[in-house]
């Protein structure tokens, strides 16, 4: 009898720690599931975000060359004014010379201006994604 009490406590001490121990592995299963869900959820809201300033910058872009495009237009309807009531061949120089002056700096001005609002567009657009690298550089360290 005393053989199959010892039987019978190692069956149920070893029942116990198989529960306790399959307990325990889904309950940590089921952590590291919803740690890695809430990870790419941070990592899909970093995409979002960048996504969503990148089209900012985009529409800042767009915007910035058809204003550009309509002052070149008015001011090249303007100079053709001025040259068509020139009255002689050195006013026509001296009209045509201001407003090629006045066209390169416009550009010169707008091709500054661009620069500016693409290169802001573009660290706007990768600073989420850089977060999102940053904390998982900083996850794999604190792993080791």
């Amino acid at each position: 009898m005393a053989a199959d009490d010892t039987v019978n406590t190692t069956a149920e001490q070893f029942t116990a720690a198989s529960g306790v121990a399959f307990k325990d592995g889904v309950e940590k299963t089921l952590a590291a599931l919803n740690e890695a869900n809430t990870y790419s959820q941070k990592n899909l809201e970093a995409v979002v975000a960048s996504v969503t300033a990148a089209a900012k910058g985009a529409e800042a872009l767009g915007a910035q060359a058809f204003a550009f495009s309509k002052a070149n237009l008015d001011s090249q309807v303007a100079a053709a004014r001025s040259l068509a009531g020139a009255r002689s061949v050195q006013e026509v120089i001296e009209l045509q010379t201001a407003f090629a002056k006045g066209a390169l700096e416009a550009y010169v001005a707008q091709f500054g201006q661009v620069s500016e609002t693409f290169s802001t567009s573009v660290k706007d657009a990768v600073k989420p994604l850089n977060e999102r690298v940053t904390a998982a550089v900083e996850r794999l360290q604190a792993v080791r």
